[in-house]
């Protein structure tokens, strides 16, 4: 906080916007990983054989040691709503992308759209990338509709990627530049 000419203006952070903050993994979050439903992990590509106890910690431990972000939200009242996570993060050409999953009674509330742009403001605007791809799978109708009302561009789709529920889905690929970003939300 910062008091000037008689106003308090208040300090602005990328990691807390108006409903949740970004923060990052700790050890102890162990258990939210450990239970994710089929369907979060499904989203994320992530639904494998059930893990030991100790390769959980193991898998935690290490992502605690990469340069990648990983996030937990969380909203005014300290309840975990979701995860987002970057990856293939490029400084040389500027291109980087992500995942979120947003837990069950906190969908339909804006978060999932919160935590998007609080990391892309901070990759755009502080770390000088140029471009965000994501894919999203053709089965997550809400996803899709999201990225669209964001003002992601769809740039193509890879027919049959995944296979989920006994069948195999495509993956429809968005992308959106900073300049693209700059227009959108300033």
């Amino acid at each position: 906080m910062e008091i000037t000419g008689g106003k308090v203006k208040m300090a602005v952070t990328y990691w807390t916007g108006e409903n949740l903050t970004l923060r990052a993994i700790q050890p102890e979050d162990i258990v939210i990983f450990d239970s994710l439903d089929d369907e979060i992990l499904r989203n994320m590509d992530s639904l494998h054989f059930p893990r030991s106890a100790n390769n959980m910690r193991e898998w935690v431990e290490e992502q605690l040691e990469k340069d990648e972000f990983r996030f937990i939200a969380v909203d005014s009242d300290n309840n975990i709503v979701g995860i987002i996570e970057t990856f293939d993060c490029d400084r040389k050409n500027g291109t980087f992308g992500y995942y979120l999953a947003v837990f069950e009674p906190y969908r339909g509330k804006g978060f999932a759209k919160e935590m998007i742009l609080m990391v892309l403001r901070f990759f755009f605007l502080e770390l000088a990338y140029q471009k965000v791809n994501t894919t999203v799978y053709s089965f997550n109708n809400p996803s899709i509709r999201l990225h669209e009302k964001l003002g992601f561009m769809k740039e193509g789709q890879l027919r049959k990627i995944i296979f989920t529920k006994g069948a195999y889905y495509d993956g429809i690929c968005f992308g959106m530049t900073r300049e693209e970003f700059e227009l959108n939300h300033g």
